[in-house]
């Protein structure tokens, strides 16, 4: 295998070693003059927080879950960025892409692209990135049960060949997939290429890492940025430094000090500061944010009483959705559609099918169904056992610090017991969380990894991905295993991007397993949390404006229009 050869030959060179964070420093949130007290200049830095909740793990592009704010988008970049209004995909590194037939597509890259070490960046730099996949504990390996084979045809033409085509999920790989450098990627190990801290980046973003210490990451602007020139953009800031926030409350202090310009937490109250001037959103009125993801209870199947599609759907019943939209959130959100499709993939939700398939609160109904599967009461204490007598106990997880969530967690357990199904909530920091989840070590947690795409195969990718691994950091951390329905979503991303019936007619397949299953119970379209402050930036994303990107830095988001919100900006007049 090509890549893994490169990797174990060369692995003797060098490697990347996991340090401990190093840089300018811990100070420099901005002091209300016109320097940071960090020092740098506040006219040309934008201070934002909202992904990282803890100490920056890695500036990994291929760990995904866990990097840095910026390593991908703001570092490293992917052949196209993909535009949700338009529903198109944007050349970026590559400057067009075609299919020959159903199974050939070549990318031509852009001419003039260099790394931030100068050189150039080629054609068989894609093609070690793709082939990178085809390592077994990659978090894009299944790419590979479907592509054959990716060739430089010359220093700018890559061909991929494909063992069939699978054009949905080929679009999402054509702007989520980062492409690294082989010439200092190809000399680390295994190890290192798939975890490694990586805090010495080589890419070719518009930003550089300046530094990062235990509470920040300073990236600075690369004046020798390839996409001046050749996109004819330029992002505002010199400077952007991502802030690690304990908890959402703490945000809302440094917004009102002015010592953040973007936050893209869940704020408390958000409704209210936005009406009172002292932030601003993308609508002026409800629901005041786009929509980004579904937020989706996800019980473990491999533990007892979650294995039981019966008892996941009294589950499901139990849960007393609109209490969560307007208690904990004052609508700011909205409930999910019993599919969770998102409400841009309306077109392709089963209507029929959610009438008669579909869940909604009901108490009394979850109570019906878990008697009916076998879940009683046997000692009066209100709360059903497992059918072998033994208790029931399970905790609900949510990361410390997400207010929004852990509040929800609180109705999510008190409905459940309201039905019969004890549930308790716990709240272990992100990090310890993302490691207990993918180890499946977790009874219930609230999950919205999936953003939205250019496709719903993307969505019921993560509900339904095979084969179960021992560590699932992306997807499926229910651990629920349906070879009918993996078949299934492997068939929708086969339909052409232009054939909206065939699409349609896929997702009702996939959604009446779904419907029958609940292999994740959707609770709430979450917003796209943006709050932003115009006493240092302005011209910032909204409805009635010129910059109507996806205002946000969040994983993911910069290929979907975060990246060029930041181009729109325009320093405030003092």
């Amino acid at each position: 295998m090509r890549i893994r050869a490169r990797l174990i030959a060369l692995a003797a060179v060098g490697g990347m070693v996991a340090t401990a964070c190093t840089g300018g420093g811990s100070s420099t949130t901005p002091d209300g003059k016109g320097v940071g007290q960090g020092g740098l200049p506040r006219s040309e830095t934008l201070y934002t927080s909202g992904t990282q909740w803890g100490p920056p793990a890695n500036y990994n592009p291929l760990h995904n879950w866990d990097h840095a704010t910026g390593t991908k988008g703001l570092a490293y970049e992917t052949l196209f960025h993909f535009d949700p209004q338009a529903g198109e995909l944007k050349p970026w590194l590559a400057e067009g892409g075609e299919r020959e037939d159903d199974k050939t597509y070549e990318v031509k890259l852009r001419s003039g692209i260099t790394w931030s070490d100068g050189k150039p960046m080629t054609a068989e730099d894609v093609v070690f990135s793709y082939e990178i996949g085809k390592l077994e504990a990659s978090s894009f390996h299944t790419l590979w049960d479907w592509l054959s084979k990716a060739e430089a045809v010359d220093e700018r033409t890559v061909r991929f060949t494909f063992k069939e085509a699978r054009y949905q999920e080929w679009d999402f790989t054509l702007y989520g997939q980062p492409v690294v450098p082989e010439h200092v990627w190809s000399k680390l190990s295994e190890e290192d290429v798939l975890n490694g801290v990586n805090d010495k980046p080589v890419a070719s973003g518009a930003y550089k890492l300046k530094s990062h210490t235990q509470d920040r990451v300073v990236w600075e602007r690369r004046d020798d940025w390839w996409g001046v020139k050749a996109l004819g953009m330029k992002p505002a800031p010199k400077y952007i430094v991502d802030i690690s926030n304990p908890s959402n409350e703490v945000v809302i202090g440094q917004i009102g000090q002015g010592q953040l310009d973007l936050s893209n937490n869940f704020l408390p109250g958000a409704a209210q500061m936005i009406k009172a001037g002292k932030a601003v959103s993308y609508y002026d009125g409800p629901p005041y944010m786009l929509s980004a993801n579904t937020a989706w209870l996800v019980p473990n199947t491999r533990r007892k009483p979650m294995d039981d599609a019966a008892f996941r759907k009294a589950l499901a019943y139990s849960i007393d959705i609109d209490k969560i939209v307007t208690g904990v959130y004052g609508e700011l959100v909205r409930p999910a559609d019993p599919t969770g499709l998102l409400p841009q993939w309306d077109a392709y939700i089963d209507k029929g099918l959610t009438a008669r398939s579909g869940f909604s609160f009901d108490t009394a109904k979850a109570k019906d169904l878990l008697k009916g599967a076998g879940y009683k009461d046997t000692d009066g204490d209100g709360l059903v056992e497992n059918k072998n007598g033994k208790k029931l106990k399970l905790k609900l997880m949510v990361p410390s610090g997400w207010t929004d969530w852990m509040e929800a967690a609180k109705v999510v357990a008190e409905s459940a017991k309201a039905a019969g199904i004890d549930v308790s909530t716990e709240f272990p920091d992100q990090n310890a969380l993302t490691d207990l989840r993918g180890k499946g070590e977790f009874d219930l947690v609230i999950n919205n990894e999936r953003q939205l795409s250019n496709t719903p195969w993307t969505y019921y990718e993560y509900m339904f991905q095979l084969p179960v691994r021992e560590q699932q950091n992306t997807v499926n951390f229910g651990r629920y295993e349906n070879k009918e329905a993996w078949k299934l979503v492997n068939e929708l991303g086969g339909v052409r991007t232009d054939d909206e019936a065939g699409m349609k007619e896929a997702v009702s397949k996939i959604q009446k397993i779904q419907l029958d299953e609940m292999p994740v119970i959707p609770l709430w379209y979450n917003g796209l949390w943006s709050q932003s402050t115009t006493g240092t930036w302005t011209n910032w994303p909204s409805e009635k404006g010129d910059n109507h990107h996806a205002p946000t830095l969040w994983r993911n988001w910069l290929e979907l229009g975060g990246f060029e919100a930041l181009t729109g900006l325009k320093p405030a007049k003092k």
